[in-house]
């Protein structure tokens, strides 16, 4: 008999090329998000005077304080909302070709996580830009993982979340040095040097995003077993903790960052959209 899921792809849709053009503004967007909380980063790993480790949502203020900062926000957050557009599309036309065996699955699930995630980056970035003021606290994710540790169910929840974001950060790492991730640019039109000069960026890049993503991961898995919400780490938290290790280690996770935000500026410019074509 066959599954819904194997149907699927047949009873939706063909992506459209305004999809593709989501998707490109979407790798421009986080590229940008990237950019400027590597450059926050940095500042605060060199100890510049009124700098400190920085999350998300301070990066969109400071990309509103930019000239013309309002309307580069709304299309940050459009790009942020394209992309979510993006990974819903690959995981549900399976434009990966990924299938629907266990890991396939697997994989395309992850998508839809991602989706999630980016989704509340982009309502973040379109309530600030729609309120012209920085979000407030209680509108982030950290006190909603705090609020889900009040219910019973709620160690189990976290450290679900825990566990899966502490492997979606093990999963970048592992892409960054098994070169997998070298797969989503199109290098037919650049240099031989300039191709190993995206492959060396991105790997740095994916790596540092790594790191970050599974040391939040492994905090909220802690303070699950734990039981204890004041452990639950965000982008901040997680910078302050790398700063703790000493005043190289933040410089170094920083640079990555910037690393990982160009290299989404070339994905940009020279994506592998799978399903979608690569003109």
């Amino acid at each position: 008999m066959t599954s819904a899921t194997s149907v699927l792809p047949t009873l939706l849709p063909a992506p459209s090329t305004g999809i593709r053009a989501l998707a490109r503004l979407g790798f421009l967007s986080i590229g940008v998000v990237y950019l400027v909380l590597g450059v926050l980063t940095t500042m605060a790993a060199i100890g510049v005077r009124g700098a400190a480790p920085t999350d998300q949502q301070q990066v969109f203020q400071t990309i509103q304080h930019l000239p013309l900062g309002q309307v580069l926000l709304w299309l940050v957050a459009l790009g942020l909302a394209g992309y979510v557009v993006w990974r819903f599309t690959q995981a549900l036309l399976d434009t990966e070709h990924k299938g629907t065996t266990t890991s396939g699955l697997a994989v395309r699930g992850f998508y839809i996580f991602s989706g999630l995630l980016y989704a509340l980056l982009a309502y973040y970035a379109g309530k600030m830009a729609w309120y012209g003021h920085r979000v407030r606290e209680a509108d982030t994710t950290k006190p909603m993982l705090r609020e889900a540790l009040q219910h019973g169910y709620g160690q189990w929840l976290l450290g679900l979340i825990g566990l899966t974001v502490l492997i979606a950060g093990l999963v970048q790492i592992y892409r960054a040095w098994s070169g997998k991730f070298d797969t989503d640019v199109n290098g037919r039109e650049l240099t031989d040097a300039q191709c190993r000069l995206v492959y060396r960026t991105g790997q740095i890049g994916y790596s540092a995003r790594g790191v970050v993503i599974a040391i939040m991961g492994y905090y909220c898995l802690m303070a699950a077993q734990h039981a204890n919400a004041n452990e639950i780490r965000d982008t901040a938290g997680t910078f302050n903790a790398l700063q703790a290790m000493g005043p190289g280690v933040l410089g170094v996770v920083a640079l990555g960052l910037l690393a990982y935000g160009a290299y989404m500026l070339v994905q940009a410019r020279f994506p592998i959209l799978r399903g979608l074509g690569n003109r």
